[in-house]
């Protein structure tokens, strides 16, 4: 039989501990992602921005490398998601600290009940906001406690170490889909993982990565171009919100995103050579509206070595 498609990350030097609620930074493991499928995350809107729900699989057509691919799964159904919520918690969001608790409560409210979520906070290291024996919740009162718990809001910020770490304890959920939503000014000060590295551990996976940037102007170390390329390349949105009132429109539209996505999956013909490999889906709805397709925009693959390769 063919041998199965390993979609395989770089190893990145970062964080992780998620049997621990302190996930301490020193100690660098590596990182694999491993798919049999390329699943994508697909948000269907009219020019009116408004989602269109409803499409039979026959009206997405799928491109990799300008090659159509046939699709092996599909679900229009809004199914439950493993999300992580990863939340700044340096000194320079300590104006922003009751907002993003708000936030983070508003969104497990408008999310399926279903979906498993969890929290990691950060500032120069990463922590579970959750105890180990509670590894994730659907409980709005329970993430916020955690939160509030947890939010210290002081010291440096390693982001990119909380990226790694977030995507690592995906791995632990039951659910295909999974997703981090990022509530940052998008800045790093202190981790050993490097942007370089967290973009092509993201473009090797099938995370889709939201974010919404509280950006103060006055502040150097932010960098909201760096969340904006992280959502974009995954498939994801972006935020930036001005006020209190925009950052609780802005969480609940991440919410709605993540609801509102078709999944599609599918395994690349003839196999994926190294590199990166661009995606694009067509999408034609029933009567021939017209449509805004947005998904992510491809994939690093990374063939095994050739002593690695066994049959199935």
């Amino acid at each position: 039989m063919r041998t199965m498609l390993r979609i395989l990350a770089a190893s990145l030097v970062a964080i992780a501990c998620v049997a621990s609620p302190h996930v301490a930074a020193q100690e660098p493991p590596s990182f694999t992602a491993e798919s049999e499928l390329v699943v994508l995350h697909v948000t269907v809107k009219d020019p009116q921005g408004r989602y269109v729900a409803g499409l039979p699989q026959d009206a997405f057509t799928i491109f990799e490398d300008n090659r159509q691919q046939a699709v092996s799964f599909f679900s229009s159904e809004d199914a439950p998601v493993t999300v992580g919520l990863l939340v700044d918690n340096s000194g320079s969001m300590q104006p922003n600290r009751d907002l993003v608790l708000a936030a983070s409560t508003a969104f497990v409210q408008r999310s399926n009940p279903q979906d498993e979520v969890f929290a990691l906070t950060f500032n120069e290291t990463v922590q579970a906001a959750l105890p180990p024996e509670m590894p994730f919740t659907s409980d709005p009162t329970v993430l916020r406690d955690a939160l509030a718990r947890s939010i210290s809001s002081r010291g440096r910020t390693a982001l990119y170490d909380a990226l790694a770490a977030g995507e690592e304890y995906l791995a632990r959920g039951q659910f295909e889909r999974k997703a981090l939503v990022v509530v940052s000014d998008g800045g790093d000060n202190a981790s050993a993982t490097t942007f370089e590295e967290i973009l092509n551990h993201t473009q090797a996976s099938n995370v889709v990565i939201h974010a919404v940037g509280l950006v103060d102007p006055n502040d150097e170390d932010a960098k909201p171009k760096r969340l904006k390329q992280l959502t974009e390349g995954s498939g994801g949105v972006v935020f930036q919100p001005h006020s209190a009132k925009q950052v609780a429109e802005a969480i609940e539209r991440v919410a709605l995103d993540i609801r509102s996505a078709y999944t599609l999956g599918y395994a690349p013909a003839n196999g994926s050579a190294n590199g990166f490999h661009r995606i694009r889906v067509v999408v034609r709805p029933p009567g021939g509206r017209r449509v805004v397709v947005k998904t992510r925009a491809g994939y690093m693959a990374r063939r095994p070595a050739r002593g690695d390769d066994r049959a199935q």
